[in-house]
């Protein structure tokens, strides 16, 4: 896909809000800081990219959705409905979206990491939880969330019990897996490594993921960089490009990682 932006317009990146992720008192004040940024960003947003795990957990049923999260959804039917569009990159907390939020916001869903030319600059955007190869866990955990067989299993569930078990398994996989591994430097980095690998064989200027819920700048060559976005659990950590140079901003002053 290739965009366009105006001078003086910027395209920002944000992930990993995860809401309805326990307590509720902390995903309300999540989703209240998101909403602020996102009315500060407007003014100048070309585009906004949103690169999953905005939802803890998310499952849509024929006729039913997770309750909650009414004013961030709503800001974002406001965003589109004022013509910023709004790309959103699936995650492995939300990849059961299916088409609501395009019916009903006008936000374009990608499944996949997805190529984008922008202002003659080569992006290649993702979540980042399924680029790893050699990490089965992650590669059983995508097998079964993207299995249509076992999707409309699930959907026969009353969404009383889908959406609990759901939520709860959301919150174990956390306390089975530390939920933010430290870095241990770049080359420990699964999604810099995939980077590095797809640099191989096809030029990038910057790859910009979340996932890892750490913000960190690494670069891979002379001309291209792997950026990750960090989250908005912890650290309020997003991507801006301005057109030229994409840049790493806190809005609580948290350290960015640069390797």
């Amino acid at each position: 896909m290739t965009l366009l932006i105006e001078p003086n317009k910027k395209i920002y990146f944000a992930s990993d809000l995860h809401l309805m992720m326990a307590p509720d008192e902390e995903s309300r004040s999540r989703e209240q800081n998101f909403i602020q940024w996102l009315d500060k960003v407007k003014n100048d947003a070309a585009a906004i990219f949103l690169l999953g795990d905005i939802f803890d957990f998310w499952f849509e049923y024929r006729h039913a959705v997770p309750r909650g999260f009414v004013r961030l959804l709503g800001k974002l039917a406001e965003l589109t409905d004022s013509g910023i569009p709004i790309h959103y990159m699936l995650g492995n907390h939300d990849q059961w979206m299916n088409n609501y939020l395009s019916m009903e916001m006008n936000i374009q869903i990608y499944r996949q990491p997805t190529e984008f030319e922008i202002n003659g600059k080569l992006f290649l955007v993702g979540h980042g939880d399924d680029v790893s190869p050699e990490n089965m866990t992650d590669r059983l955990h995508n097998f079964i969330f993207q299995n249509r067989l076992l999707r409309v299993l699930y959907a026969s569930l009353h969404p009383r019990w889908g959406i609990t078990f759901g939520k709860n398994w959301s919150k174990n996989s956390r306390k089975r897996h530390c939920f933010v591994p430290p870095y241990a430097g770049r080359e420990q980095e699964f999604i810099y490594r995939y980077a590095k690998k797809t640099l191989a064989t096809k030029h990038y200027d910057f790859f910009i993921f979340g996932h890892r819920h750490l913000a960190m700048e690494l670069r891979l060559n002379e001309n291209s960089r792997y950026i990750n976005i960090g989250d908005w659990v912890e650290n309020d950590t997003y991507a801006v490009f301005d057109g030229k140079e994409v840049t790493l901003h806190s809005n609580k002053g948290s350290c960015i990682i640069t390797d």
